[in-house]
């Protein structure tokens, strides 16, 4: 119950209350006895002095020839109720003369210092010329009684001797205990007061603090629709004020941080590359589904402490304790594709590595391109190098030896040949360069492909008939014409034609065919020559790319037919496919739209 704040205060405001009732309360009984008892004390004085200044048998040196008259005046005196007066003679023992007391037959003549109703004490004070006072509890009465003693000079300044007064004090004791009774429930009656007081101003600072812990326990829960209703402008106010100001702030916070997660979200979700975090456990804390996907990352790894083996990505020197192993970039195979890993390390809050970032870049194209590269650059080298050395050894054989005129005439040949051979290899160089660079000016015109195809075949009819080899043509009536650039089209239907001828053994077969198809015209050359292995088919347009390289080479080709004729369709949004099977023909189709 006391760990609640409304209590503490109640009982915090309880004690000072408690605590100042007690104070003041104790300060005015204190101050009311003192008061009592100086009142009391003034009054036996006055009467003392008033016996003194008006009795002549008291004022007179000689008491004990005196001691009917001193009787007698103290007999007609009218003193207070619970008052009694002694005169008090000193001889060798102090004596009492005469008193107010209604047995004084029995009392005179006591001895004042063992005489019950006395204080010796006072007594002597008085003989010493002292005027005394003492309060004494008279056990037989049980009340409080207030003794004064006062000497009683005389004209030679002789002390004659004392009166001696006594006072009860009852009165003033039922007085103090009447305002003690007061001031204590006068006490009880604050003390109540302040309980409900404290109890409402407790509850007024405590309510709209229990409110506030309410709604942040509410928010703490993640429900931040939270708002503490104002209902005064001071601290309490403020606070709640505060608490609606930080609840559309946090809220205000929160959606930029939902979309700036989202956004990181979408980010990592559709990039194309994969990014993959783990912590120092090696247990993945994050994947996209790209890097999900290339190292066959299921939900469930995702939420389990499984370690990801890094050696799968080429990262076998990690090592947490060496900051400089933790950055860094390598690559690694997987299937058919080539990847490049950028990592590097995050920190937590404290500032300490906890784990690494993966970025997983797919470089198997540019992998292939640069080694296609490096393949052309080779196929380029070896090509010219195979004519240039061949030149240069009959050149020197020409220059160093003498040869008979036959000789010379062959080698001459050889020369020629091989001078064609490269001429044509830096013009089909040149062409793809050229279209390559977008350099090439395509002349179109409107052409008849069906009269194309049929004069391209009429071109190379001589080398089919050496061969023993027929060609059968389809064309359908009245194709429409195509808009094309003659002479690039011509090169198309020469290079597929020719390499038909070449790959095609004596006696052997092609066909040629040409047909509209909605708003396309389709063009099919066929043969049953010696095929295409399978896994070559793929490769077929790729420059100087070769299936049997001596043979093709012999057969005078470059290895760039293909890929220029590929080059030429694609650049009047056509589209040119091979199909092959070894031993058994190659199948070559181009589609090129109607104008």
């Amino acid at each position: 119950m006391f760990s609640s704040i409304r209590w503490k205060f109640i009982v915090v405001y309880f004690l000072l209350v408690f605590i100042a009732m007690v104070i003041i309360g104790i300060f005015i009984v204190n101050r009311m006895e003192n008061q009592q008892l100086e009142t009391a004390r003034s009054s036996m004085e006055q009467q003392i002095e008033t016996i003194m200044s008006t009795s002549s048998y008291i004022a007179t040196g000689n008491w004990t020839e005196n001691r009917e008259g001193i009787q007698n005046t103290l007999n007609d005196w009218r003193l207070g109720t619970g008052e009694t007066l002694y005169v008090i003679y000193d001889e060798e023992v102090p004596k009492i003369l005469a008193t107010t007391n209604k047995q004084y037959e029995s009392i005179i003549g006591n001895n004042a210092l063992s005489y019950r109703y006395t204080d010796p004490t006072i007594i002597g004070q008085a003989f010493y010329g002292e005027r005394a006072q003492s309060v004494i509890m008279d056990d037989v009465a049980g009340n409080e009684f207030m003794h004064y003693s006062a000497p009683v000079f005389s004209s030679v300044g002789k002390i004659n001797g004392i009166l001696y007064m006594t006072s009860d004090l009852s009165n003033v004791q039922r007085t103090i205990e009447d305002s003690r009774a007061i001031l204590t429930n006068a006490t009880l009656i604050a003390l109540g007061i302040t309980i409900v007081l404290g109890f409402f101003i407790a509850s007024s600072i405590t309510g709209p603090i229990r409110d506030v812990t309410k709604k942040a326990e509410e928010m703490a829960l993640g429900d931040f629709d939270q708002f503490v209703e104002v209902k005064s402008d001071d601290e309490i106010g403020q606070l709640a004020g505060m608490f609606n100001h930080l609840t559309l702030k946090l809220k205000d916070t929160i959606e930029e941080m939902d979309l700036e997660r989202s956004k990181l979200d979408t980010i990592f979700s559709y990039m194309a590359e994969g990014v993959i975090a783990v912590d120092k456990n090696g247990s993945i804390i994050h994947a996209n589904p790209i890097g999900q996907n290339l190292m066959e990352i299921d939900d469930s790894h995702l939420d389990s402490s499984e370690s990801f083996a890094l050696d799968k990505l080429g990262m076998e020197n990690i090592d947490y304790t060496d900051p400089e192993t933790l950055s860094g970039e390598t690559t690694f195979q997987k299937d058919e594709g080539v990847y490049k890993v950028k990592y590097a390390p995050y920190k937590n809050e404290r500032d300490h590595i906890a784990g690494l970032i993966m970025v997983l870049q797919d470089i198997t194209q540019e992998h292939r391109l640069d080694n296609m590269r490096k393949e052309f650059v080779a196929n380029v080298s070896h090509e010219l190098k195979t004519p240039i050395t061949t030149i240069k050894s009959y050149a020197e054989t020409l220059m160093t030896n003498e040869v008979d005129q036959d000789t010379q005439q062959r080698f001459l040949s050889v020369i020629d040949r091989e001078c064609d051979r490269m001429g044509r290899l830096v013009r089909d160089l040149l062409q793809l360069s050229n279209i390559d660079y977008q350099k090439t000016k395509w002349n179109r015109e409107n052409i008849s492909i069906g009269d194309m195809l049929l004069d391209s075949i009429g071109k190379l009819q001589l080398l089919a008939h050496e061969k023993n080899q027929r060609i059968e043509t389809y064309i359908q009536p009245d194709l429409p014409q195509i808009k094309a650039d003659r002479d690039g089209m011509e090169q198309v239907m020469l290079n597929i034609l020719s390499n038909a001828i070449k790959y095609t053994e004596t006696n052997g077969t092609i066909k040629a065919m040409a047909k509209n198809r909605d708003s396309f015209i389709d063009i099919s050359i066929s043969d049953n020559g010696i095929g295409i292995p399978e896994e070559d088919v793929g490769r077929i347009f790729e420059r100087f790319y070769r299936v049997e390289k001596g043979r093709s080479r012999d057969m005078g080709g470059t290895g760039l037919g293909l890929s220029i004729a590929k080059e030429i369709i694609e650049a009047h949004d056509g589209t040119i496919e091979i199909t092959s099977k070894k031993n058994q023909g190659t199948v070559v189709r181009i589609t090129l739209p109607v104008m």
